[in-house]
């Protein structure tokens, strides 16, 4: 009798042990949902559930994505903002870094604000905000981007240069702005600075000299993409639908940051303003894809998201192929983790050191194909199960097709042998197709294209991938334009071309 007794004890001991008890494997009803307030993602590894995501059961509602390139990364947003949209009529701002979502986005009928190639932000513009605010926004932003905190003296000079360029400008700092008045500019901030030294009475003329230079970096004609007159609506732009803001065109990491800053700044004020609201689902979803310099600063607005979100129905989706290009805060606190195809072990250490899975998980992760994925989800229940599990593959809009480029035939013994060097490009067919969008070809080439890739099982080489493209008469102008957009070199397409006449 006390064995028996003994033997039920321990058997209901065990029960409570989820990892014993069942594989790795949230319960059902967590998984599926009322599928007029979810979105469809894919199907579970262990037990074939379809899951459907929601963040009503999650601490918040956003999501980061690592992978590799072609490992299904940019499938994931494009497919997660389409059924968004068609279930809670979400809009969505997509801070786009190297401009892979422009293509598509031109497809899907959305609005392309293109920095660089005709349209201006300026990074004084109020969209509702006071001006105290905005001008702690700015220099925020100069403390991420440049290094004015270690000039203390140029900080405060460049602080009340702002300040006083609104005065100038007819607001009054704490206060909401009233009319159409137009806001000042960097120009006319970098002009006070100027006519301050002109004067030469300040003590310190080297502190003024330098602090013209920074803000010149950001203004100078030919460069003033953030000092001229805005050519969108702030106010209406969380409102629009789908939106690409491309920064592809601006000459650099710091210029595309700016951007991205001030974006998420202005987006941040305006979720706030808008509060919250009785509707189901997301009112907008920010993406910030490869915004290595934006997602890894603590003093980020990304980090103020991801805080405040979900109180105001705001999600953000942060993506990158680098882990730790992502700041640990955001990374350990958003609601979801898609983890896809990983590369190197540091990135997986990274990983699992962050959220804090199995050893059999991490196993599991280390042999994900193209379209399979981790997803690690912190729910609000304080019932104990598993938090992270496989999905068997991401089931988007269309087929998850990988076309993929290969570049061995084209390098030498060494550079074969070199582990950091690429050698072959991966891409699913949206993103392959944006490519050759943005390179200005047209469809029916595309087509011709595809069929001859699918013919070949969607495997070639680089000197080969050439030959197609002549041979379906494109120019040798637009076969650079595209290789470029890629992401292959110039001294690789060299050769490519070398080979392949």
């Amino acid at each position: 009798m006390g064995l028996i007794k003994m033997q039920k004890l321990m058997s209901n001991e065990l029960a409570k042990r989820t990892f014993l008890s069942r594989p790795p494997e949230p319960p059902p009803e967590f998984l599926l949902n009322d599928p007029t307030d979810s979105i469809f993602v894919g199907i579970t590894k262990r037990f074939g559930v379809p899951f459907t995501w929601t963040f009503n059961n999650l601490t918040n509602p956003h999501i980061s994505v690592v992978g590799i390139t072609g490992s299904g990364k940019s499938f994931f947003v494009k497919t997660f903002l389409t059924r968004a949209s068609y279930v809670w009529g979400t809009n969505a701002i997509i801070i786009d870094w190297a401009g892979e979502y422009r293509g598509w986005v031109k497809q899907s009928g959305g609005t392309i604000i293109s920095l660089a190639k005709g349209d201006y932000i300026n990074l004084m513009d109020l969209a509702g905000m006071k001006p105290i605010d905005r001008s702690k926004q700015i220099m925020n932003s100069l403390d991420i981007l440049t290094d004015i905190t270690g000039f203390p003296e140029q900080r405060r000079l460049t602080a009340e240069a702002v300040e006083q360029a609104y005065l100038n400008a007819g607001f009054i700092l704490s206060s909401l702005p009233t009319g159409n008045r137009p806001a000042p500019t960097l120009k006319d901030v970098a002009k006070l600075l100027e006519e301050k030294l002109q004067e030469g009475t300040y003590e310190y003329p080297a502190e003024l000299e330098n602090a013209i230079y920074r803000l010149r970096q950001f203004s100078r004609e030919g460069e003033d993409y953030f000092a001229r007159k805005s050519t969108i609506d702030l106010d209406k732009l969380i409102s629009s639908g789908l939106v690409d803001l491309d920064l592809s065109g601006l000459p650099d990491e710091r210029f595309r940051a700016l951007a991205a800053l001030f974006m998420l700044q202005t987006l941040k004020e305006k979720m706030r303003s808008e509060g919250w609201s009785a509707v189901k689902g997301l009112k907008a979803i920010i993406v910030l894809d490869e915004a290595w310099k934006v997602a890894s600063d603590d003093r980020s607005d990304a980090i103020t998201i991801v805080r405040e979100g979900r109180k105001y129905q705001f999600g953000l989706i942060v993506a990158s192929q680098n882990p730790t290009d992502i700041n640990e805060a955001i990374f350990s606190n958003v609601g979801t983790n898609i983890i896809l195809r990983i590369k190197f072990q540091k990135f997986m250490d990274y990983i699992q050191g962050s959220l804090n899975f199995s050893p059999f998980i991490r196993s599991e992760i280390s042999k994900l194909g193209v379209g399979e994925a981790a997803i690690d989800m912190s729910f609000q229940t304080s019932a104990q199960f598993p938090s992270t599990f496989i999905l068997n593959r991401v089931v988007g809009e269309v087929p998850l097709d990988v076309y993929t480029i290969t570049l061995a035939d084209l390098l030498s013994e060494s550079e074969n042998r070199d582990q950091t060097l690429q050698k072959e490009y991966s891409f699913e067919k949206l993103l392959l197709t944006s490519k050759f969008i943005e390179s200005s070809i047209n469809n029916d080439i595309i087509d011709a294209v595809f069929k001859q890739l699918d013919a070949r099982t969607r495997l070639v080489d680089l000197k080969e991938f050439v030959k197609i493209l002549i041979s379906e008469r494109m120019t040798k102008e637009a076969i650079v334009s595209l290789l470029r957009a890629i992401g292959i070199s110039d001294n690789i397409i060299s050769r490519a071309f070398v080979y392949s006449e």
